[in-house]
């Protein structure tokens, strides 16, 4: 203690902690710029360099990272650097937050590079923050005057709704013009009133909106809610250019399910300019209350800060519930070993050290599997998933069956170390996290006619959804599906995806002979990405309710001319429309003759 003055007053820690911040603030510049050259892209309908600007950003943080250790390393021998002067630099870092715009992220920013300098020793103590310092309440109060994170407006009664509605969506500023504004105002008068009819509306009626426009993929959000008292509706305002390339009020959506599943982790990040994004997060959690915090700051974007704020739940879980790690109910996969914790709603999976017959793959090809998932469209078909190293678990909370299958399977990735308790806890240096859904062969195997028709209809939509996005599933037994809370049928095995395009589709080769077409064996070549959709059958078609409904729903399933078709489009350069909810939605379908 006595030389905690002379440590804090060290110009080297000074010094070394304004480089973290300044490389966290080029991370945050450049992520900002990205959100704002969205806009740019969506009114020139430049739909890949939307996909680009997605794929890029994820990549932005870790070189941000390395750039900085570089840093570190060139100018203060970080790595050779006394423990003591580490603490320091933490005490620094967190005086040049105090009137920060980011400090959460500038906190997981500074935790991402000194758990790399110091090879990730040191996860339990004082050197990180492994809980919030800086308080991000009410930043914009003093800070953020030009641009608050949202505007009010104050619509005088149900007669002023088009006036508000049409301030709302040309204060945005979009270069495109509009098809017919006046006839999309129009129909989010017929949505609000049918969404209001059970309400009076009250004296306090308020309509806010968040200042930036959320752009993915081919479609532009305004975020905003409604307040009618001490009631509140979540609220969002959908746009697209349509092919006559003019702008489109698509929908408005007013339910907390539907706004959800938009921010859902099975869709790829939205773009969005934000100064205080913690604001942002607080006001999208008066629209989706239910939805942790740590899933919003992912579907922004801030997907390294998502991944900090799930390991501080998951750690506070885990000291406050004592069930066991097991092995994952449903069929075992070949490639993935995976676990769970019944009281926690995620799922934790670990590529195996070898791969039996006819799996020819290896860990690093199934690693870079699972980022072209992060980086590409996901469609709502796709689950998102957190890639952990060194992640320390306590040994007690795993059933012995567990243990043995991990040894057996997973060993390289295993090591077996102490904690400052001198309590046992089993290092696992490499895993994957995912949410965890009612895998869909169960859900098929023991649901009612109704859930299994809803199901095979998700399934069949998810297929073809997939492979209009240019993406190949390989293995679409259902066993690699999953069924989210809301119904939706997820692909979540990703070690055999290929982009759709590099597929070559074909049909059956007509048998030369009796002998051949009664042989259980191929009579004719396969090469390594060739697909028959005749062949699908013969395993998906095995029960008969199922059967049934996928006949019923999605005939053309097993007909190559279906699949060379959604191919054509995509080598014809066409990227298809994908709004996120269903089409009854819409206003073409909801009002038709408006």
């Amino acid at each position: 203690m006595t030389n905690f003055p002379k440590l804090l007053a060290s110009q080297v820690a000074y010094d070394m902690a304004q480089v973290i911040l300044e490389g966290f603030d080029k991370h945050y510049r450049i992520f900002r710029e990205a959100s704002r050259d969205a806009k740019a892209y969506f009114e020139a309908k430049q739909w890949s360099g939307i996909r680009e600007l997605i794929k890029g950003r994820i990549d932005y943080y870790d070189e941000r990272v390395k750039e900085c250790i570089l840093n570190l390393e060139d100018e203060f021998d970080a790595v050779n650097l006394h423990i003591e002067v580490w603490q320091q630099v933490k005490l620094h870092y967190i005086g040049l937050l105090t009137n920060h715009h980011q400090p959460e992220l500038a906190e997981t920013f500074f935790n991402s590079v000194i758990t790399r300098v110091l090879n990730h020793s040191y996860f339990q103590n004082d050197f990180i923050f492994l809980r919030p310092t800086i308080s991000t309440e009410y930043i914009e109060n003093d800070e953020i005057r030009s641009k608050p994170t949202y505007r009010a407006h104050y619509p005088k009664g149900r007669a002023d709704f088009k006036k508000t509605f049409r301030d709302i969506i040309t204060s945005y500023g979009l270069q495109v013009p509009f098809d017919d504004l006046e006839k999309n105002l129009d129909n989010i008068i017929l949505a609000l009133d049918e969404k209001l009819d059970a309400y009076e509306i009250n004296v306090n009626f308020q309509i806010h909106v968040l200042t930036s426009v959320f752009f993915r993929n081919k479609m532009a959000y305004i975020v905003g809610r409604i307040i009618n008292g001490d009631v509140t509706i979540p609220m969002i305002i959908a746009m697209f250019i349509n092919d006559e390339e003019l702008l489109e009020v698509d929908t408005i959506l007013l339910n907390k399910e539907e706004i959800s599943i938009l921010f859902s982790f099975t869709y790829s990040y939205f773009l969005v300019e934000m100064e205080v994004p913690s604001a942002y997060v607080t006001f999208l959690r008066t629209l989706m209350p239910r939805k942790p915090r740590q899933e919003i700051y992912t579907s922004l974007g801030l997907q390294k800060h998502g991944k900090n704020l799930f390991y501080r739940d998951f750690s506070h879980h885990l000291n406050h519930s004592t069930d066991q790690f097991r092995i994952a109910p449903g069929i075992k996969g070949l490639v993935m070993l995976v676990f769970d914790l019944p009281s926690y709603p995620y799922v934790f999976k670990l590529i195996k050290d070898y791969f039996p017959p006819p799996k020819e793959t290896t860990r690093e090809l199934i690693k870079s599997k699972y980022q072209l998932v992060k980086q590409h469209d996901r469609v709502g078909r796709m689950a998102d998933n957190l890639e952990f190293s060194n992640i320390a678990l306590p040994f007690s909370r795993f059933e012995p069956e567990l243990i043995t299958e991990l040894e057996n399977h997973c060993k390289s990735l295993l090591t077996y170390t102490e904690n400052e308790f001198g309590e046992k806890e089993l290092l696992i240096s490499h895993m994957y996290i995912e949410r965890r859904m009612t895998p869909l062969n169960i859900m098929l195997q023991n649901g009612s006619d109704e859930d299994v028709e809803h199901s095979i209809i998700e399934y069949g939509c998810a297929i073809k959804e997939l492979i209009a996005a240019n993406i190949f599933p390989g293995d679409m037994l259902y066993k690699n599906f999953g069924v989210t809370r809301y119904g939706r049928v997820v692909f979540y095995d990703y070690d055999e995806i290929e982009y759709f395009t590099e597929c070559n589709i074909r049909k059956i080769p007509q048998a030369r002979t009796e002998e051949e077409e009664m042989s259980g064996e191929t009579w004719f070549h396969v090469g390594p990405k060739d697909i028959f959709p005749e062949s699908y059958g013969t395993f998906l078609l095995g029960d008969t309710r199922v059967k049934h409904y996928l006949m019923k729903h999605h005939p053309d399933f097993f007909e190559p001319q279906m699949w060379l078709n959604y191919q054509q489009l995509l080598k014809d350069g066409q990227i298809p429309d994908h709004f996120g909810y269903p089409n009854e939605l819409r206003f073409t379908y909801r009002y038709p003759s408006n």
